[in-house]
């Protein structure tokens, strides 16, 4: 199937690794140029040499877009290597605090609505107008299931859900324009370095398993590639009618309705 989307430019946050690098690695496949940010720049020169062994302009910028004023730069990187934002796909985040609201700080709230949500505010801020004013674009917001119903910390389940709010508004105010505004929500998706492989080296094996007979209907942790598989279907021109979708990506793991 031809995605439609050869040559389009694309930014993907948090894109040197697990759900980001696997986004990152579907658009490039379909010839999209890639601009990918993180904070370590070691795997993120890693993940840059792998895209441009498919062929497509690639910009590498190191970035903490918890940080305010980052996502003005990492902009900026991206329009002066590749051109004109076309695919936005806000994918950083991460958690930290305790699993209940009273226990969590302020300053745990803070850093994860900075990380998870603050940071695709603001690019969304700058990568909409201009995706309005040429009549096509498409922003793909990273969420999780716990953004759907109850799970993990108080910060993140916040965050997550505050993404997915954000996104159906954004996706209404862009509906006529061209421009289309989705959400994915993983379940449990195991990848090197991310928290599930924490998770998993930090517990029993037979509390991996009573986790996975618990949480887990297909009997496994998901792995990345649907993510990205999702991604790319999402920014193709395929989907000119999802907007304001948040479509969970789960293995059956979720139990909400909708």
């Amino acid at each position: 199937m031809d995605l439609g989307i050869d040559g389009k430019n694309a930014l993907v946050t948090g894109g040197s690794r697990g759900l980001g690098r696997q986004a990152a690695l579907a658009l490039a496949r379909e010839g999209v140029n890639v601009a990918i940010c993180a904070r370590g720049e070691d795997r993120l020169k890693e993940t840059a040499a792998e895209l441009r062994e498919l062929g497509v302009g690639v910009v590498a910028t190191v970035a903490d877009l918890g940080n305010s004023g980052a996502a003005v730069s990492v902009m900026a990187a991206v329009t002066e290597g590749l051109g004109q934002v076309d695919i936005l796909v806000n994918n950083v985040g991460g958690s930290m605090g305790t699993s209940d609201l009273l226990n969590s700080s302020m300053d745990d709230f803070q850093a994860v609505m900075d990380v998870n949500l603050w940071s695709a505010v603001r690019l969304m801020k700058l990568a909409l107008p201009g995706m309005r004013e040429r009549g096509w674009g498409r922003v793909i917001n990273i969420s999780s299931i716990y953004g759907r119903e109850y799970g993990g910390t108080a910060p993140y389940m916040t965050a997550k859900a505050a993404m997915i709010a954000a996104t159906k508004h954004a996706a209404m105010t862009m509906a006529s324009t061209g421009v289309t505004v989705n959400a994915i929500a993983p379940g449990s998706i195991l990848f090197p370095g991310g928290s599930w492989e924490r998770f998993i080296n930090n517990n029993t094996p037979e509390g991996v398993d009573e986790f996975i007979e618990r949480n887990l209907p297909a009997g496994k942790f998901g792995w990345p590639e649907p993510i990205g598989a999702t991604v790319a279907f999402l920014a193709s021109t395929h989907a000119d009618l999802i907007m304001g979708a948040c479509i969970n990506v789960d293995g059956g793991q979720s139990h909400n309705l909708f």
